[in-house]
């Protein structure tokens, strides 16, 4: 595959999933753009590959938005993978709380791929891509605002893919099992911290919820976000990919 003559936007794009599909798409030959709101972790994102640069972001704002595709001009391929995780059982979440997860993993994806397609305008190929999450086709407990937030990534993705449908744009989402990433290691550190688990034990105990009972790794995701940018995914449009090791 080559994308030399491709730009694509990646945000959330400083650490795990996000820096990984950077990497992916440079070693592709694309322009890749990385965006999020720590310049440090976007900078040793953009130090992997010299196709790669950095700007920060707050994808929860308009106008961040706004000006962060204004920088970047032309854009083909748009990938909204900017998300926060947060657990708590639902008598113990504040609004504060759910705000926070609709916030980032609902409405920065909505404006994302928003004025993605505004960009897009005219062209007659481009790729929008949304990073859901299992949590997006299933409940899980503790995490009922981010799976609900997930949930609407997946019913976002599949109305603007209508919307799109006889265009050569397309719109799916990946939805990822528990990856081997750092928002994992950060929740297992909680379940030590709160349970007494060892680390192995915490670890294996998140491993379970995929199908294969180990950790989905950020390669895989990668892979599936270039194939729905290769030859033959034009009929690819409105699906929500479970990348889990099974069904879920």
């Amino acid at each position: 595959m080559s994308l030399t003559d491709k730009t694509v936007l990646i945000t959330g794009g400083g650490t795990g999933v996000g820096a990984n599909m950077a990497l992916s798409f440079a070693n592709q030959g694309a322009k890749v753009v990385v965006s999020g709101r720590t310049l440090a972790s976007l900078q040793a994102t953009a130090d992997l590959h010299v196709n790669i640069t950095a700007h920060t972001t707050d994808v929860t704002d308009e106008t961040s938005i706004k000006n962060l595709f204004d920088r970047v001009g032309s854009v083909d391929i748009v990938i909204a993978n900017a998300g926060a995780a947060e657990s708590a059982p639902i008598v113990k979440t504040d609004v504060e709380s759910w705000d926070r997860m609709i916030a980032v993993n609902l409405t920065g994806v909505f404006l994302t791929l928003k004025e993605g397609l505004v960009r897009m305008k005219g062209k007659e190929w481009g790729r929008l891509i949304s990073v859901a999450s299992t949590a997006g086709l299933k409940g899980y407990a503790y995490v009922a605002p981010y799976s609900a937030a997930k949930h609407g990534v997946v019913g976002l993705t599949k109305s603007m893919a209508l919307e799109v449908a006889r265009t050569g744009i397309t719109v799916n989402a990946l939805c990822p099992g528990f990856l081997n990433t750092e928002m994992t290691d950060r929740s297992i550190a909680t379940i030590v911290e709160k349970t007494g688990m060892s680390e192995d034990e915490a670890r294996s105990t998140i491993a379970k919820n995929n199908p294969q009972g180990r950790l989905i790794e950020p390669e895989e995701v990668s892979a599936a976000a270039l194939w729905l940018c290769g030859a033959g995914s034009e009929g690819i449009n409105g699906q929500a990919i479970s990348i889990s090791g099974g069904e879920i």
